[in-house]
């Protein structure tokens, strides 16, 4: 249902009884949960008002992923990995979530939304505090959505400086044209909604502090992508300096989502031969070369649902959190600025330079 439906069905369910089934009773509620900081306390108090939280389950899909889950694997089952993730190894941290299609039939939805509420506020939220959280204290729902709230409470607060608005401009994606946002069905021909979203964010944290966070999103961008990248320190001084250079370039770890999940980890390697001579190669690891297919998002979310396990679902104060992080920019005119329908959007798209 839309979200217009939200509010009356729930009460309509209230009302009639079955938030107090002799049964088990679960209220599913997809994305979006509201449309700013206010509309989702509004939301949140009606909720409440007939369901307890533990009877509450907001779907974010990306959670449902195997590779977003294996997030919390990669980390804190791998000492190899832990032991580098802070500010003293890790220079910043990318997630990128890019889409090749356009707004497609979705003009109605998308015109009054915008990729900053549309993406950002949840699915790369949610990415964002599984890469920065801490360790839980064990892994159950509430102690991992514990840290994630405490990752969302203690970034910045939002500067608009850092972050940059834009729109696709007509261009080639498969070799085809394709029309500009403006001349999509259903789009308002002064519509300034952003298609692309770049942000800036900082995690004033012991572990984090002083490390970029770099969150980009957007729509008809050369190819279909979900990706972590945590950028490396370089070594101080190196031993090798066949470049002239004191320093070796920093390495990287990317962790793609989808559509070839999997990982890759930069290494150095020596050239054969009777020079030091550096190659760099990756390690690599492939999701469907190693285990076979992998089920749907939404496979394991309704499981969960069932089987009432809340681990992957977003909980009351975790959402309201998210909202007021970018709420400083949710209704502030920022500068529009074009980007070439394949490309990977506007130069000023890079928060880092």
């Amino acid at each position: 249902m839309p979200p217009s439906g939200f509010a009356p069905s729930i009460v309509g369910l209230g009302d009639a009884g079955l938030n107090q089934s002799s049964g088990w009773t679960r209220l599913v509620i997809e994305k979006p949960f509201g449309r700013d900081l206010a509309s989702a306390q509004d939301l949140n108090r009606l909720v409440h008002r007939y369901f307890e939280e533990s009877q509450i389950y907001r779907i974010d899909h990306y959670l449902g992923k195997e590779t977003v889950q294996n997030l919390l694997v990669f980390r804190f089952a791998n000492p190899l990995f832990e032991s580098v993730w802070n500010r003293d190894r890790v220079e910043s941290i990318e997630i990128t979530v890019a889409e090749e299609l356009g707004v497609g039939e979705r003009a109605g939805y998308y015109d009054k939304t915008g990729a900053l509420r549309d993406m950002v506020q949840n699915h790369l939220a949610q990415l964002l505090t599984l890469t920065a959280m801490e360790v839980p204290a064990a892994f159950e729902a509430d102690t991992i959505r514990d840290e994630k709230v405490k990752v969302l409470r203690s970034l910045a607060p939002l500067q608009p400086d850092h972050v940059v608005f834009a729109q696709y401009s007509g261009g080639i994606v498969d070799g085809e044209p394709v029309p500009s946002y403006l001349q999509e069905p259903g789009v308002d021909q002064e519509s300034r909604t952003e298609t692309l979203v770049s942000i800036r964010l900082e995690v004033l944290n012991w572990r984090w502090q002083g490390i970029p966070f770099i969150l980009r999103t957007g729509k008809r961008l050369a190819e279909r992508l979900t990706q972590i990248k945590v950028r490396f320190r370089s070594p101080p001084v190196t031993l090798f300096r066949g470049s002239g250079s004191n320093q070796l370039p920093s390495g990287a770890l990317v962790i793609t989502l989808q559509p070839d999940e999997g990982f890759d980890l930069d290494l150095d390697v020596k050239s054969p031969g009777p020079e030091i001579s550096l190659d760099r190669h990756s390690l690599k690891f492939r999701y469907a070369e190693s285990l076979g297919s992998l089920p749907e998002a939404y496979e394991t979310l309704l499981l969960d649902v069932l089987t009432a396990d809340q681990t992957l679902f977003v909980r009351g104060d975790e959402v309201e959190a998210a909202w007021r992080l970018y709420a400083p920019v949710l209704d502030r005119p920022l500068p529009i600025r074009a980007y070439p329908a394949g490309s990977w959007g506007p130069e000023q798209s890079d928060p880092l330079g």
